[in-house]
């Protein structure tokens, strides 16, 4: 078990002297072609991006070494630069064998259980009523399939970017769709669940999550959307009789569930199951990635953190109480 401190935990002018992960790294030339290496270390808590100014050429054959997944023993101090973290490094070198330290290590893991998200996740394809969803369901969750499912995050960075993100995701939605559900019951239900549950699934072949979270190749090539829509296909054509017109809606609900053409859906929602998938997907996603920026991101004596690309604004962070019914009653009665 490593044992150091988290680096969201350290302040501007701390000491590092961390084993760090790797996640990028690069070597680039400055306005006057000076070289330096550009490069993204990582703890379970936090990424930080740092340079190597100094020295370059004694570190060509270390940046050959320096391969998204390695990991390296670093001693600096913690900087900033332009509002983000980074670290000013003094010295570098790879990890050891007798260093005794792996790229699990450094992997965020859900903070939720994984056996209760597994069961979770088993009992609501047990409700599952449509006989064709249902056996579709359970040939796709297969033991092989279902072990790659629950391991997977549910994105590289932005959100549920953590190992069993994309169960834990999964699951945020299928609370949502059935809540709308007992809203509006013109929805299909059992089509909405199946959907919630398959819509992310090509993400077991799109990303790699041994060490680093990469993109595989056929991630980058064809993308979550369509594998997953190819494998549903492929399992549906297994099914004898299974109907089209149920088909090509649930293929549908994958194919258009991140809401535009230019967010990448080959098609936008249209149906009421797939607009309602698109939105809890949004919603899960969302409040999850502001939860975890507000968490790493948070700007020393601060209720705020700096300005996040992807939300587009900065965010604040309050400190309102949530009182229970006791609570009011002891306050007031």
């Amino acid at each position: 078990m490593l044992n150091q401190t988290d680096l969201a935990s350290l302040s501007k002018g701390d000491s590092v002297d961390h084993f760090l992960l790797v996640k990028k790294s690069d070597l680039r030339l400055t306005k006057q072609n000076k070289e330096y290496i550009s490069l993204e270390l990582a703890d379970k808590t936090l990424s930080v991006q740092s340079n190597l100014w100094d020295d370059v050429k004694n570190f060509h054959n270390l940046k050959t070494n320096l391969a998204s997944g390695s990991i390296v023993k670093v001693k600096g101090q913690l900087d900033e630069y332009q509002g983000a973290p980074q670290i000013k490094i003094s010295e570098i070198r790879l990890a050891k064998d007798e260093d005794n330290v792996t790229p699990l290590d450094f992997i965020p893991r859900s903070q939720r259980d994984l056996d209760e998200m597994k069961d979770e996740l088993r009992n609501r394809i047990k409700k599952i009523s449509n006989p064709y969803l249902s056996k579709l369901l359970k040939n796709i969750f297969s033991a092989e399939r279902f072990e790659k499912y629950i391991t997977a995050p549910a994105g590289k960075l932005w959100h549920h970017s953590y190992i069993s993100g994309l169960i834990e995701h999964t699951l945020e939605i299928i609370k949502i769709c059935d809540l709308m559900c007992d809203i509006h019951p013109d929805l299909n239900r059992d089509l909405l669940i199946a959907g919630a549950m398959l819509h992310d699934f090509g993400k077991i072949e799109e990303l790699s999550f041994d060490s680093a979270f990469e993109y595989t190749d056929k991630g980058k090539l064809i993308g979550h959307i369509v594998i997953a829509s190819m494998i549903v296909d492929e399992e549906i054509k297994k099914i004898k009789d299974f109907p089209e017109e149920l088909r090509i809606n649930l293929l549908h609900l994958i194919l258009s569930h991140q809401g535009k053409l230019e967010h990448a859906s080959p098609v936008v929602p249209k149906t009421l199951e797939a607009i309602t998938l698109y939105h809890a997907d949004e919603l899960s996603a969302k409040v999850n990635a502001y939860k975890l920026t507000l968490q790493s991101e948070i700007k020393k004596d601060s209720k705020w953190t700096r300005f996040v690309n992807l939300a587009g604004t900065d965010l604040y962070s309050h400190e309102l109480e949530n009182f229970s019914d006791t609570d009011k009653k002891t306050l007031f009665d």
